[in-house]
């Protein structure tokens, strides 16, 4: 069994909850709803679950082992840190534009003032 797509649906820089994830497994088999949540000791999966009671959860899907939870989240957390990155990039060049384009400005503005200050005045 191999994961062969990794879908992340909603990323959140707000709250605990980072991530909704769907993973397909062989082309043939989706499990939705799997989380990412950032605990204490760094990012984690919580796997689909539903109230069970007062408070109770239960997972409605879950690894049978831990080699195949290991799977499961080395493919989620690959695909969420490509993401990530992806995002930082973007947010770096758009920084970076809109970084030139304040200079931009700011010589436009410094050229208008030199021009202001050479032109004779009205008498």
């Amino acid at each position: 069994m191999k994961v062969t797509d990794v879908r992340i649906r909603k990323i959140t820089s707000e709250g605990k909850m980072k991530a909704v994830v769907s993973v397909t497994f062989d082309d043939q088999f989706v499990v939705h709803d799997i989380k990412i949540i950032e605990g204490q000791n760094g990012p984690f999966i919580a796997m689909p679950s539903r109230k069970m009671g007062e408070g109770d959860f239960r997972d409605i899907a879950h690894p049978i082992n831990s080699d195949t939870r290991s799977m499961i989240q080395n493919a989620i957390f690959s695909r969420y840190e490509e993401l990530e990155a992806q995002e930082a990039a973007e947010e770096e060049a758009k920084a970076e534009v809109l970084g030139e384009r304040e200079e931009e400005v700011k010589e436009q503005f410094v050229e208008d003032a030199d021009e202001e200050k050479t032109e004779p005045l009205p008498e």
